[in-house]
């Protein structure tokens, strides 16, 4: 054999051997490169029954340990669970698994500030998104937040308003004393009766009184300390403005308040009040006093019963005789309403032991009869030609309730009847344009009902 045979034969070999190696390289290198050392079995990550092993939900949920996943792989340790949509495989070299973001489309990957905002934005309760562990802790920043917000408005609360003993000793500085009511009447009654006040503190000190015994407590304390027997002697004063605001601390203590109304009556304060509102005084003199006499009668019949024999009604009907006392006008018919339907109720309500007493004492007063003996049936309806609405309306309300006593009167006064005529064509007018605003049940829809009720009453 000749040498170049041999060497022939061993350069034959040695390209063969490059060929292979060529062939292989080039089956490799179509494979994708993160799954080179990849090699997953299915029989080997299951067991006897089928059940796969190593996968996370083997572990305990409450065990489970959050992994942050790069654009580089990663192994995974036991237990540790997998964000959704993270690459992983088994790296046969070390035996362990490993995991990665995806690749995007322009080959980057998620930085790990983009991936915070992306878990944030939805929240995913899955097993391999959140452990219990991590929801809990976000549930207790959340508590955190909220005791935290709770605290800041407590302190904001703390900043604006300050304790009653912190106060307190702030005054003391000062060399103020935060006093009770009790102990400001006590000064205020104390100002007015002295005989050293001016006549503008004694006012003052009254018009003060008037706004603490609007209170019921406070006017029992007002009588206890002999501050309701003052004012009473202080309906005497030859001062106007004293007897004005004398009487306005009377009805606003007796407003509601049986102790002091008894107390009152039984002071003379009822007789005082007639006095001033027979005799001429100033017009602000006589509405106080008739603010005062409304609230001693009101609920009250031993005071309806003395105020009719001490020639009550006389006296207020002497008001409508003279000039410069109109404003007066629908508060007496407004005191007269209110009486009768005080009576006509209470006798319609069921009846008690403590209800017929009180029957009893209302049967003693005869009002309406004195109304219609004294001529109010054809006093009241010339109050219709008043131009205000309100006027009106009170007029109506008391006409009412004397048709049923003043029927005749009424029948044959030809005034009434044309008054009442003109105030239906009115306030159809009224109640109409009303209604077409969408108001069914409009002020002036209820006066014309008053109108059109009595009109019946009187066919």
């Amino acid at each position: 054999m000749s040498p170049w045979a041999g060497l022939l034969s061993t350069t034959a070999r040695v390209s063969l051997l490059l060929l292979l190696g060529s062939v292989l390289f080039s089956c490799s290198s179509h494979r994708v490169p993160e799954f080179a050392l990849t090699e997953i079995e299915e029989s080997d990550m299951k067991d006897d029954s089928g059940k796969e092993l190593g996968t996370e939900d083997d572990a305990d949920p409450e065990d489970l340990e959050v992994f942050y996943p790069t654009d580089q792989w990663q192994a995974l340790r036991p237990g540790q669970a997998v964000p959704a949509g993270s690459h992983v495989r088994l790296n046969l070299q070390t035996g362990e698994r490993e995991a990665k973001l995806p690749d995007r489309e322009n080959g980057e990957s998620d930085t790990r500030e983009e991936r915070r905002r992306k878990r944030l934005g939805k929240v995913d309760v899955d097993a391999n998104s959140f452990t219990s562990e991590e929801l809990k802790k976000a549930l207790a920043k959340m508590k955190e937040s909220e005791k935290a917000e709770r605290k800041a408005r407590e302190e904001e609360v703390r900043k604006k308003f300050r304790p009653i003993e912190q106060l307190k000793e702030e005054f003391e500085k000062l060399n103020m004393k935060i006093e009770t009511d009790y102990e400001i009447m006590v000064k205020l009654i104390s100002k007015f009766n002295s005989s050293a006040s001016t006549l503008d503190e004694k006012v003052a000190a009254l018009y003060d009184l008037e706004y603490y015994v609007h209170q019921v407590d406070n006017a029992k304390d007002f009588l206890s300390m002999g501050g309701l027997q003052l004012v009473i002697e202080g309906l005497n004063s030859s001062e106007a403005s004293l007897k004005e605001h004398a009487a306005f601390v009377l009805g606003a203590a007796l407003s509601s308040n049986p102790k002091v109304q008894i107390e009152a009556i039984e002071g003379g304060a009822l007789q005082k009040l007639l006095v001033i509102l027979a005799t001429e005084q100033p017009l602000a003199v006589r509405k106080k006093a008739l603010f005062a006499l409304s609230s001693m009668l009101r609920h009250f019949p031993y005071a309806q019963q003395q105020f009719l024999k001490l020639g009550g009604l006389q006296v207020l009907r002497s008001l409508f005789r003279q000039k410069g006392m109109e404003p007066l006008h629908v508060r007496v018919v407004t005191l007269l309403y209110d009486l009768i339907m005080e009576k006509m109720l209470l006798e319609d309500s069921q009846h008690g032991e403590q209800m017929e007493e009180k029957i009893q004492q209302y049967q003693q007063v005869r009002l309406v009869p004195a109304v219609v003996e004294q001529g109010w049936c054809a006093l009241v309806p010339n109050l219709l030609a008043m131009p205000e609405h309100d006027t009106r309306e009170k007029v109506l309300k008391l006409v009412g309730v004397l048709v049923a006593f003043c029927r005749e009167h009424y029948r044959g006064d030809p005034a009434l009847g044309s008054a009442l005529s003109l105030l239906r064509s009115e306030y159809e007018e009224l109640a109409a344009e009303e209604q077409r605003e969408g108001d069914k049940d409009g002020y002036f829809g209820e006066l014309l009902g008053s109108v059109n009720t009595i009109i019946q009453e009187l066919r």
